[in-house]
């Protein structure tokens, strides 16, 4: 028994010892290439903060009318080892800013630790969207750009990891993540004494996504994606009446049933629904990749539970999206379309089934809301679509989102027409119907656009690394009202070592 046990035992060592030592290799270049940044923002509007100069910011913004803020982080990517197996990256990014919801925001500060193509990452950090244009889309309806990021803890493919042995004809990658919102201060405050809202709420993720295709050898190339999400757990306080607290359970199974959708809630009865406020998005984009330019279709279809996430009650809501990406020219560089439908819902009707009515009907969704928890929103942004007006935008004292049925076309152009000078500009023109449960009297019509440029003081050797931003934006109509903002940024960033 002892020489097998021991051939196991010395191949065992001789397998693992390369590993740590190059997880060592890996901690002693944590230490080089890191960058930093510096950014100063202020902000001076008629009214609240235009739409625009606020949104898809994740969250370092206010409705405020004037606001600003002050930001330094040091940031070191973990593909800049993209030579080796085990990789390292982290970021702190802090802020000091006024008339925010805070006036101190930890906006990042997280690690990542790659092994190959598979990564641990934890802590609060600024994650893209999937299939949409970062700065002319809308965003995204389950995983967008808008509100401050959650911390949490994440294993993930970051990025696509080819399946097939030949070419890259077929490549996958996800996510699964838990985390912990960090607002509950801030909604106590918010809503007040006696307010309904949620605390200690468990935040879970998980998205994955499918790559048919190879750009480099064809140019039609797909991609499909599910993104599903859920808070779960904590506590309900004052719902449904003042003074009343409903505490949810932490248990193992609590974390299994947000991440198979399943489970019930303790006031559900005998009518029970999935646990805690869970919902999704599919996505689908084909895109055409030409010489110097490229066009990509897209489908964002968004799911509240299960009621719409198949195709029992049709799919008449979602984002459709054309981007179009141009050859390099000083006039426009990208162009984005984007038409948002919410108004369905599954319908207008809501039936539990009953002896004398035994028919089911789940419609009625009310999206980003639900009947515990409050909206889906973080420190009082939407944590997707900020089309879905943020619940910061209601000066209700309440965290619901009041207008979630409406149609809106948006548009977005971006350029360089200089060396270093960059702009886009984006325009959105919505009708909101408000919700089933509380309609607006009349339809309430918005129109909201934005002119950014920024330069970049790189081709100047005195000012390299300097960046100087300006915007202008306005929102006009009966939904969120008459706006009109300026914003001026100021940043600079470089190498604290090499």
């Amino acid at each position: 028994m002892r020489t097998p046990l021991l051939r196991f035992a010395v191949l065992l060592l001789a397998a693992l010892l390369p590993r740590a030592a190059a997880a060592q290799s890996a901690l002693r270049r944590a230490g080089h290439g890191i960058g930093w940044r510096a950014e100063a923002q202020l902000t001076a509007a008629d009214g609240h903060s235009p739409l625009w100069l606020n949104a898809n910011r994740y969250g370092l913004s206010s409705v405020k009318d004037d606001n600003g803020y002050l930001r330094a982080g040091i940031f070191r990517p973990a593909g800049q080892d993209s030579a080796y197996d085990w990789r390292i990256g982290y970021g702190a990014d802090l802020a000091a800013a006024y008339d925010f919801t805070s006036s101190f925001v930890v906006q990042q500060l997280y690690a990542d630790v790659d092994w190959r193509w598979l990564r641990l990452s934890v802590g609060s950090k600024e994650r893209p969207m999937a299939m949409k244009n970062q700065e002319l889309s809308s965003g995204g309806q389950t995983f967008g750009i808008n509100a401050r990021p959650i911390p949490e803890v994440r294993v993930e493919i970051p990025y696509y990891v080819s399946l097939t042995r030949r070419g890259n004809w077929l490549a996958v990658k996800g996510h699964i993540g838990y985390g912990l919102p960090t607002d509950d201060g801030w909604k106590a405050d918010y809503v007040g004494p006696g307010g309904a809202h949620n605390v200690h709420t468990i935040y879970h993720s998980k998205a994955g996504y499918l790559r048919l295709g190879d750009p480099a050898r064809f140019p039609l190339v797909f991609e499909g994606g599910l993104e599903m999400a859920c808070m779960f757990g904590g506590s309900i306080r004052n719902f449904p009446q003042a003074g009343t607290e409903t505490v949810m359970t932490h248990k193992l199974k609590d974390f299994w049933n947000a991440f198979i959708g399943g489970g019930s809630d303790p006031t559900d009865g005998e009518y029970t629904n999935a646990e805690g406020n869970s919902l999704g998005s599919w996505l689908f984009s084909l895109a055409w990749h030409g010489r110097d330019w490229s066009v990509r279709a897209y489908y964002d279809h968004f799911f509240e539970d299960h009621s719409m996430m198949f195709f029992e009650y049709g799919w008449k809501d979602g984002l459709l999206g054309l981007e179009l990406t141009l050859p390099d020219n000083p006039a426009v560089s990208a162009f984005v379309y984007e038409y948002l439908h919410t108004k369905d819902q599954s319908g207008p009707v809501y039936h539990d089934h009953t002896e004398a009515l035994p028919d089911q009907i789940s419609a009625s969704d009310n999206y980003y809301n639900h009947g515990l928890y409050t909206g889906w929103e973080h420190w009082g942004q939407a944590l997707g679509n900020p089309l879905f007006t943020s619940p910061l935008y209601n000066g209700t004292h309440s965290l619901a989102f009041t207008g979630n049925r409406f149609k809106a076309h948006h548009f977005g152009l971006s350029g360089d027409p200089l060396p270093g000078l960059h702009y886009r500009l984006l325009y959105t023109y919505m009708a909101n119907w408000g919700t089933y449960a509380q309609p607006f009297s009349d339809v309430r019509y918005d129109n909201s656009f934005l002119l950014e440029a920024s330069y970049d003081f790189r081709h100047l050797p005195a000012l390299k690394g300097w960046r100087v931003g300006a915007a202008f934006a306005l929102d006009r109509g009966s939904h969120i009202g008459d706006n009109t903002g300026f914003q001026l940024t100021l940043s600079r960033s470089g190498l604290l070592l090499r």
